[in-house]
Order: C-alpha cells, then structure tokens, then sequence
C-alpha cells in the first residue's frame, strides 16, 4: 500500500489541497477560488463559509483521490493566509463577521492613534512587528468594538477567535480542538515571540481577553483528527504553519542565512535567523521561522502587499488579460518600458515603507502608452518591490548572493530574469513550485513521526533553472532611478 501526506494550502484567493508521497512528490492537486469583498475603501474581507466550503471540496477530491490510488494517507499538515482573523460561535460554529483579510486598511486610524500615544516601541520589543493594520490585533479589537453579536456572545463566555490555520482545525476537529501553531501566533502582534506566550501587556492595551485566544503548539505538534462525520474517516492533523514560513521549510531554508521569497498573492521574503531574534534597522520584520521539539528559529521578513494580486486585478478589474501567462509574451514585445512605472499601494505600502493610506499610482503615461505598457509595469513593480526589500536588508548587513523563489509569478521567464537584473542576485527556481504546501507537508510529517530530519529532506530539492544578472549597470540605475520617482509620487 502506497503512503500519502496531504497538504492544505488555504490562501488568500485560492483553496489547496495536495496529495504528496513520503518523496515530498505532489501526486495530486485540486483547487478552488473563492470570492473577494471589498466593502469599502482599504476594506477586504472574505465569507469564512466560502473558505470553509473550498477546503472540504478540495480535501475531498485528494481524499477520494488517494483512495483511487489505493494509498493511505497518514497525516494532513494544513498551512495558511496568515494575519486574516475570524471570530465565531463556540456553541454554533457561527461566525460573527466576514474573515478580516491580511490586506485591510480599516485600522489605520486606531494604529495611527496608538503611535502617537508611543506604544510601537513596545509592540515591536515584544513581538517583532510593526504597528501596522496589517497584523492581526487591531483587527480583533475592531470586532470586539463594531459588531453587537460578538459583543453578546463574549459576555456568554462563547466567543473564541482564530486566524484561519485555527478556524479550520476547529472545523474540521467539531470543534473539539481551538489551537494554532507559534508562525501564525506571532503574526497576531498581541504574542510574545521571545517567550512563546499571548503577551499580557499588549492583551489589555487593546483589550482583547485571552479567553477567546488558541491554545499555542509547535508548528509540529498533535493538532487533533478530523471528525468522521466530515471526512468519512478519522485523519491525524500533525502541522500547521503560516504560509510563508511553510515556503521557507519546503523550500529547505534551514541554515541561517538561507533566503527564500515567495511570489504569492502578495510577496514575502523570510531569511532564517537561527536561535536569535534579528532586529531591523529598517522597518523588516523579526518573526517566527518554525518551532519545532519545543525550539524556537527566527527569521527576518519583509513583506510586499500586492504581487499576483496585480496580475489578477488585470484580469478582473481592467480586463485586459485573460490569463496570467500572457505577461510574459507581452513583456518580451516590448522593447523596455517606455518610462511607465506602476506603483501597486492597493491596500496600502507594506516593508520598507509602511504606509497603509498610500494608494496605486500609474506614472509616465503618454498617449502613445497602451495596455502592454501598464502589464509589464504591473510586472517590473514586484521586482523593483523586492529590490527595495533587499536594500533594507544589506542596510542590516545582510547581502544574499542568490535568493530562492517559489509561487504562481515564478512561471513567468521574462520576470524572473528582470527579477535577477534589478536585484543583482542569482534567483533559483526549483523543480516543484508548491513549495508552500509542500512545507506543510514535511512539518506535518516531522510531527508524525515519518521524517526525522526536516535539514536531511532539503538535499532532496532540485532545481529546474537559475536566472544570473544580464542588464547594463547603467541601464539598472535608470530604470531604478525612475521606479524612485514613482514612489515618490506615490507618498505625497
């Protein structure tokens, strides 16, 4: 009988789930879109039904899949969109608001608020955060604020909250299990990350009782089994991880220093800083990388909001692409850029600038200016994103000669070798893009049981291409010199 790890990757406009063999080899995927709601200006949310509802389609098919194949799965690691938060009904399983996505701006003001009262020097002593909408606290303390019903039910002792690593396994336990792992904790900016606990202090700063908070475990760790009135069968839930540190482990980013950037929805590079916590001159992130046997690896990271999503807001907003992967032969056409930057703030600026009331800016625009101009610049504005990231990261002394790369943008040949020109770096694409669930899997294998050494099944990676540095130095310091002036306009 063959043996199975299954992979769920709940992302932020798509479900996963993945069917990989004891290898780390994907056998089967299925996925699912769900819908995004934006309600108001800065405002995203997602319907947590709809979530609900993808995953269970998409774990089914794998179920059944394995079945086919006459396998057994022996374990489900699940990773997932971190910083998006739902609160819900212990007793009904209710929610009591859409899912507040990682994305929204609707706590500009409270944050702005709370820095000018001096509390980010705090926040970020103890949690390794910005004090930024982005992280999951101001978030909670919104709901707890705005919607009566949450109001109600914390009175009745039977509100609990959950990002959605944390949803899910209650879900799919019956609500038998209300725990998270310390990678998702730590995106919450209400945890400790230097002693691994929800920090007191920060609690009552935004009065959020710990009573409705998750049990934490190690991203390795017995998370439960999955009820057999959802799955037909019982199956050991071994591993949860954020999905960017998920990217990191299956990527095989266990030496410090190693770097990996994952082109998502939006783009984040983690580099792991072993036992010690990295704090950034430059506004990066010091987090969490994974907690396994009980230890704690950090990691430095920098966040970029909007990467695939500015593919997808071409396809569905403007219109004027089909499919992503005509970027790529539309960018080729092009002879450069004609001066046309693109400054994708949808929801705000995230790592090195940290400006959530910035918006999109379009530059340059002339008449002569059409539809393949704006969709390479949608392009060139990830790469010049990243090569702001990795400006704030030699600052720190930091200077990587080559960096990892995973997700859907990573496809795209014309990008990725703009990618190595702005950067300067070698960028290694490997052989197998699903990283992020892969990572999942491995962590849920770890705690199973079945691996016994997370830095041994690295060497098992291997490399479908590398990308090196082509572009005139001159040519690089235009082209930089503009995507400057860009933001500049950008931050006014």
């Amino acid at each position: 009988m063959k043996n199975f790890i299954v992979a769920i990757d709940q992302g932020t406009t798509s479900t996963r789930s993945i069917l990989f063999d004891l290898n780390g080899k994907p056998i089967f995927t299925c996925k699912k879109e769900f819908k995004q709601y934006f309600p108001k200006n800065g405002w995203v949310e997602h319907n947590p039904n709809e979530i609900w509802k993808t995953t269970i389609n998409v774990l089914t098919k794998v179920i059944n899949k394995s079945k086919k194949l006459k396998g057994k799965i022996l374990t489900i690691g699940i990773t997932n969109q971190r910083e998006t938060i739902i609160l819900w009904d212990k007793k009904t399983g209710k929610c009591v608001y859409n899912a507040i996505v990682w994305q929204d701006r609707r706590t500009h003001d409270l944050c702005k608020k709370l820095k000018k009262k001096g509390y980010e020097k705090i926040i970020r002593s103890r949690t390794g955060l910005i004090l930024d909408p982005y992280f999951s606290g101001t978030k909670i303390k919104w709901i707890l604020d705005n919607v009566s019903i949450a109001k109600k039910l914390l009175k009745k002792k039977r509100l609990l909250f959950g990002t959605i690593d944390t949803y899910l396994v209650w879900k799919l336990t019956s609500g038998k299990i209300h725990a998270t792992d310390s990678t998702n904790a730590s995106r919450t900016m209400i945890f400790n990350i230097k002693k691994n606990v929800w920090d007191k202090k920060l609690l009552n700063l935004l009065k959020i009782p710990e009573s409705i908070l998750p049990y934490i475990k190690n991203s390795a760790d017995n998370f439960g089994e999955t009820s057999k009135s959802i799955t037909n069968e019982s199956y050991s839930i071994n591993g949860i991880i954020g999905d960017q540190q998920a990217a990191a482990i299956g990527q095989g980013c266990f030496k410090t220093g190693s770097t990996k950037i994952t082109f998502g929805t939006g783009a984040f590079v983690i580099m792991n800083t072993g036992n010690k916590i990295l704090k950034s001159k430059n506004k990066l992130l010091s987090t969490i990388c994974y907690r396994i046997d009980n230890k704690t690896t950090f990691a430095l990271e920098g966040s970029i909001f909007i990467a695939g999503a500015g593919i997808q807001w071409l396809r569905d907003k403007l219109k004027i692409i089909k499919h992503a992967n005509v970027t790529e032969k539309i960018s080729l056409n092009l002879k450069n850029n004609n001066n046309v930057y693109f400054v994708p703030a949808f929801t705000g600026l995230g790592a090195p600038y940290w400006r959530s009331d910035a918006r999109g800016t379009l530059t340059g625009l002339t008449r002569d200016t059409g539809r393949d101009e704006i969709i390479r610049a949608t392009l060139e504005s990830v790469a010049y994103q990243t090569f702001d990231l990795l400006k704030s990261m030699k600052k720190n002394g930091i200077n990587p000669k080559f960096m990892k790369v995973d997700g859907g943008m990573v496809q795209n040949n014309w990008f990725l070798q703009f990618l190595s020109n702005i950067t300067r770096l070698v960028i290694i694409r490997p052989k197998d893009s699903e990283t992020t669930a892969l990572g999942a899997a491995l962590i849920a294998g770890y705690g199973k049981g079945i691996y016994k050494s997370l830095p041994n099944f690295s060497k098992k990676l291997k490399i479908s291409k590398k990308f090196s540095p082509k572009m005139a130095h001159k040519q690089r310091l235009k082209l930089l010199n503009g995507w400057i002036q860009a933001i500049r306009k950008t931050l006014i």
